[in-house]
């Protein structure tokens, strides 16, 4: 498997079997434009920064909100978040998504805004990569991604997301990713907007992997 980092919380995730992008954005966020062919596009919600799936050549299929789903082969299981501490109040819902690619299994978490209860947890309890906001502002911020990845019991990769970079400017009000990785232990500069990776090449303990944006 590859992923590659387009940026945001967009990645591009090329499997032998099937090619997923995630939360495609439009041509407001400035870094370079997701058009990258896929079979599948997930969409956590309803952002002009998560669902430009316009943007995706050819004719993939859009997977969208909680439940069961199954594209190209691929089960995704969309667990049902809020973007806010207030119940979806502020910011309406999200979706987690859950889904085993080459049998390695990840969770791509969206704009994730609040801590997660006991059954969203056991949803996740067999993930092993992790994509997750930890800029704060619009989601989840670095104490509380932290919280949350050390609640899940099989993950190896942490791959952080929706953070400030210097494609964002200086007024866009999120945290850069150094607010995280200075709670967080084993952190590895890839150095590449891509990695690959096998089963047999996840790490023995939980690392935090960080890719350039493509």
């Amino acid at each position: 498997m590859k992923i590659t980092w387009i940026g945001h919380s967009c990645f591009l995730i090329e499997g032998q079997d099937v090619t997923i992008i995630t939360d495609p954005y439009d041509e407001h966020v400035p870094y370079k434009a997701p058009s990258f062919p896929a079979d599948v596009v997930t969409v956590s919600h309803e952002h002009f920064d998560h669902n430009a799936v316009n943007r995706v050549p050819g004719s993939p299929e859009i997977i969208r909100g909680a439940g069961e789903h199954t594209a190209h082969g691929i089960k995704f299981t969309g667990i049902r978040t809020f973007h806010d501490e207030e119940q979806g109040k502020k910011r309406g819902e999200n979706t987690i998504f859950t889904f085993t690619i080459d049998g390695i299994t990840l969770a791509h978490f969206g704009d994730l805004g609040h801590l997660l209860n006991a059954e969203q947890l056991s949803q996740l309890a067999a993930v092993e990569i992790v994509m997750i906001p930890v800029g704060g502002y619009f989601t989840i911020d670095a104490t509380q991604a932290e919280e949350i990845v050390g609640q899940l019991p099989h993950v190896k990769v942490i791959l952080p997301m929706h953070y400030k970079t210097d494609v964002l400017g200086p007024d866009f009000p999120i945290d850069t990713v150094e607010k995280f990785t200075s709670r967080m232990q084993n952190i590895v500069e890839i150095g590449s907007e891509e990695v690959t990776l096998t089963q047999d090449s996840l790490p023995a303990h939980p690392e935090v992997w960080i890719l350039n944006y493509a």
